[in-house]
């Protein structure tokens, strides 16, 4: 495992859509089988896809000045709520604080544009994923909605 205090935190834009392609496919690539192929592609994006995603603030976190090892988008839904979605931890840095500090950048974001209440959506392949945010404080809505014939868990 890698050491998180090497990374560094920092807002990207397009010149980095390979790399943050390559990132979330490297952190979804196990889950592949139990997505709906919809599903998985709406996940890992395309490049087309990921230039959207940019309407949005997208953090990565970097190696160094090396690799692109994670990355989380966040964006305000409506005056007080924001949402955050796409984070995704190379495997080989998961468990490194990498994610926490993503986590807190993002949240750190949707404060200063007056966020009072942060959502995310994730599926239920991603119960790791689910064990993170709980322990960061987020809870179930109780909201099911269907993400490609999956469900997607508010």
């Amino acid at each position: 495992m890698s050491s998180a205090d090497t990374s560094r935190i920092q807002r990207t834009g397009a010149s980095r859509t390979v790399a943050v392609l390559e990132c979330l496919r490297s952190a979804f690539a196990p889950f592949e089988l139990a997505y709906a192929a919809a599903a998985y592609e709406d996940t890992v994006l395309t490049s087309e896809a990921f230039v959207r995603r940019l309407e949005q603030t997208v953090f990565i976190a970097v190696d160094g000045n090396g690799p692109v090892v994670g990355t989380i988008a966040c964006s305000m839904m409506s005056e007080a709520e924001g949402h955050l979605r796409g984070m995704a931890v190379q495997p080989e840095w998961q468990a490194s604080g990498t994610a926490d500090r993503l986590l807190q950048y993002a949240e750190d974001e949707l404060i200063k544009r007056n966020c009072r209440r942060i959502t995310l959506d994730t599926t239920e392949p991603l119960q790791r994923a689910m064990r993170f945010y709980e322990r960061h404080g987020y809870r179930r809505s109780g909201k099911v909605q269907d993400f490609f014939e999956m469900p997607l868990i508010e």
